[in-house]
């Protein structure tokens, strides 16, 4: 199919440079924004193809909306185009938070800028309560598939299943359905279509996954033959490596495996700071996911040996970026040409049905354990038999973060307004809270 109006290559950097600057809102927001200045204003790319390469990059682990970007300039200049789309969306962002990061370190000496994140940690308890209704309301679709979102729950919540081994189970789950009874997740058949890559897709598909591969991997052997095993850098690559295989359904379905993993696994940081990174990386440019660098910057800079605070906690914030973003251009650079034939198999539509309305019940528990740890100031955890779930002390109640946390929710959802003037209104009243 041919482009109505093909792009240069200088048009498509100037593009993407302009979009990584201005791409807040959200996945949501980046998608529809890419669309319309790629599909409706330069019509670079059709309609079909787009919702097509969509449709792809939610079937893929990683950020949905950094793919599409890397998918949009390899469907217009090949690989070299893909990552110009796919870096210029990441860059500027990664760039802000790592400045966020370094002066949320500085906060931790400035009395009044702890009272501006106090404020941005009680409004994430909002921002995350969106997202659960906002995903929630498109993906329980039927009664099966709100089924499996309870179960999704109990399972983090009551037993705390691994999330891995959740996702893995979800996608078990959702290709026996689309197998057996694809009615229960209201699966609707896909026509096979034929593709360019019938002959060679296995070759092409190894090739890629082996040239990305030693990419992605070459900093950790790196730091494994210089470092070892027990150095920070080695466990926050490691961490962070496996999280890329395993983040789908977008960044918040991930977020409470990674925080409680960060927190109580690793002891990087406290779950107040990670409500806090979350806060920050709302405020930012580019994938949500970018929340990362955050988590890797502080795990460096609380264990800087053999190098300085300041040095450790770049080179980790750096090392979260690459081993975070590295993954999605493989995908995207493997998988991209044979998009048709992915969207035909129907095991593969119902494990990421299966694996979405599971993403709920993932959601649900990250809203439920971060506003235990924001609005109390001690959390135990109660035994209930099958389990044991997070209990708060309710005489450590925080008033002033259980004000600020309703009045982000009246924000939110009463007056319509957006994140990010909801941040910067929580953010100042945490600062008088703190002042007074």
């Amino acid at each position: 199919m041919k482009d109505t109006n093909p792009a240069t290559l200088g048009e498509l950097t100037r593009l993407f440079g302009k979009i990584g600057l201005i791409s807040f809102g959200g996945p949501a927001g980046q998608i529809a924004l890419m669309h319309e200045e790629v599909v409706d204003r330069k019509k670079w790319v059709s309609e079909e193809e787009y919702l097509q390469a969509l449709n792809l990059c939610h079937l893929l682990p990683g950020p949905e909306a950094q793919q599409l970007a890397a998918w949009i300039g390899w469907r217009l200049h090949g690989t070299l185009g893909g990552l110009i789309a796919g870096l210029l969306f990441v860059i500027p962002g990664a760039i802000v938070m790592l400045g966020l990061s370094a002066l949320y370190v500085v906060s931790m000496q400035v009395d009044w800028l702890q009272g501006l994140f106090f404020g941005i940690k009680a409004a994430v308890l909002a921002i995350v309560l969106q997202a659960l209704l906002r995903i929630g309301g498109k993906a329980l679709t039927t009664p099966a598939k709100r089924a499996l979102a309870v179960i999704a729950f109990i399972a983090l919540f009551a037993l705390h299943i691994p999330f891995p081994i959740l996702i893995f189970s979800a996608a078990i789950v959702g290709a026996v359905v689309a197998w057996k009874a694809p009615y229960w997740f209201a699966l609707k058949p896909v026509e096979a279509r034929a593709t360019a890559s019938s002959g060679h897709w296995l070759a092409h598909v190894a090739k890629t996954v082996g040239i990305w591969g030693v990419i992605w991997a070459a900093p950790l052997v790196a730091i494994l033959l210089t470092l070892g095993q027990e150095h920070v850098l080695w466990k926050v690559g490691s961490f962070f490596s496996q999280l890329a295989i395993v983040t789908f359904g977008g960044a918040y379905a991930v977020l409470a495996y990674m925080a409680q993993e960060a927190v109580n696994g690793f002891g990087w940081l406290s779950a107040g700071e990670m409500a806090d990174g979350l806060g920050l990386a709302e405020t930012t440019p580019g994938p949500l996911i970018l929340v990362t660098q955050f988590v890797g910057f502080l795990a460096g800079f609380r264990a800087p040996a053999p190098f300085d605070p300041w040095a450790a906690g770049v080179l980790a914030a750096l090392l979260t970026t690459w081993v975070t973003f590295a993954p999605c251009f493989l995908w995207i650079f493997a998988l991209a040409p044979l998009m048709e034939r992915m969207r035909s198999i129907a095991w593969l539509q119902g494990s990421l049905a299966a694996i979405t309305a599971a993403v709920v019940g993932v959601i649900a528990n990250l809203s439920i354990w971060f506003a235990l740890h924001v609005l109390f100031r001690t959390v135990g955890e109660l035994d209930v038999g099958i389990g044991s779930i997070w209990w708060p002390h309710w005489s450590s109640l925080d008033l002033k973060a259980l004000a600020i946390g309703l009045a982000a929710g009246g924000m939110l959802f009463g007056l319509k307004w957006g994140i990010i003037r909801t941040l910067a209104i929580c953010a100042l009243t945490g600062l008088g809270a703190f002042a007074f």
